[in-house]
């Protein structure tokens, strides 16, 4: 069945004059990783493309090859001279910060989704997606496969990248025996490894470690409902000097807890935001059923969600208000 979508996919890719090519905003390492692989695909057929995504890619990742092609700038866009549209990663329509054009698209412009998040938004002509996956750099991988695309050391380096950054280094339940076989693969074909871990993981400064230290002494559980918690107010991260990109990986890392059902990390935002991240390992427990009600969304194991809040302390204590 995805096998036909994908290749009905390359046949619209094929037949366009200039392509569009978006990404949700606050991009995570899949996020960024499957612009980019999709980038070096349309290269290889010599096609004319713009990738947009309404944040400036974190500089963690700024090994990824193209990712440098990336504009954040909406006013650049021509967006009905698009003739096809491919969004990679974002289950929500609103995540593209192209809502309105999109949604007002003309019947010649072609919509295509790859993603492997949760259905949120009917809004494709061609929707490419499974939640049965680790990644939608995955997806981009069985894309290739299916078309006989060659996978060059470009491609192997995003879709590795996308897998080890949405899968906790292969940590969480996402993480399947074709997924271990994928990653092998890319090392196969020529992926950068040492340079992906050097970028997403040995990348923390003194400030970010004792921001790491800071969530990790303030962890507590709430007994009643068997979840962990941690807070960052802004103040930790001016104090430490640490930035927002080091936080990739807490609410992983704090999965790692056995004694609980799920753990919850809230942490302050530049924009005056509270950002949520949930995760969980319980057979039981399906944290995108919450995120959902705050407004996010997810995966059963792995969610988030954003609070128009603020932290407030009372003694010991933090208050969402």
């Amino acid at each position: 069945m995805l096998d036909n979508k994908h290749k009905e996919a390359l046949k619209k890719i094929k037949a366009a004059n200039n392509i569009l090519l978006v990404t949700h905003y606050r991009p995570d390492g899949d996020a960024l990783a499957s612009i980019c692989a999709m980038g070096d695909v349309l290269d290889s057929f010599g096609k004319k493309f713009t990738a947009f995504c309404k944040d400036q890619p974190p500089t963690p990742y700024s090994f990824l090859p193209g990712v440098e092609k990336i504009t954040s700038d909406k006013g650049k866009l021509n967006f009905f001279s698009f003739d096809l549209i491919i969004a990679l990663d974002c289950g929500e329509l609103s995540r593209t910060a192209l809502v309105d054009e999109i949604s007002t698209r003309n019947s010649k412009q072609i919509f295509i989704e790859f993603d492997h998040h949760p259905r949120v938004d009917d809004y494709s002509d061609l929707e490419i997606r499974t939640t049965e996956i680790s990644s939608t750099s995955e997806l981009l991988y069985d894309f290739c496969k299916a078309n006989k695309i060659k996978i060059s050391k470009n491609i192997a380096t995003c879709v590795l990248t996308g897998i080890l950054t949405d899968t906790g280094n292969l940590m969480y339940d996402s993480t399947s025996d074709k997924t271990i076989k994928v990653a092998s693969d890319m090392l196969v074909y020529g992926a950068r490894f040492p340079t992906i871990l050097d970028n997403t993981q040995r990348n923390k400064s003194i400030g970010g470690l004792k921001i790491w230290g800071i969530a990790m002494h303030r962890l507590s559980i709430n007994k009643k409902y068997n979840i962990a918690f941690t807070v960052l107010t802004r103040k930790d991260f001016i104090k430490t000097k640490a930035s927002d990109e080091e936080m990739e990986g807490v609410p992983g890392y704090l999965s790692n807890l056995a004694e609980t059902d799920a753990i919850l990390f809230l942490r302050e935002t530049e924009d005056g935001k509270i950002k949520g991240s949930l995760r969980s390992t319980s057979d039981k427990v399906d944290v995108s059923a919450l995120a959902k009600k705050l407004g996010g969304g997810g995966h059963t194991k792995a969610s988030a969600f954003m609070l128009d809040a603020k932290l407030v302390k009372d003694g010991e204590r933090y208050y969402v208000k």
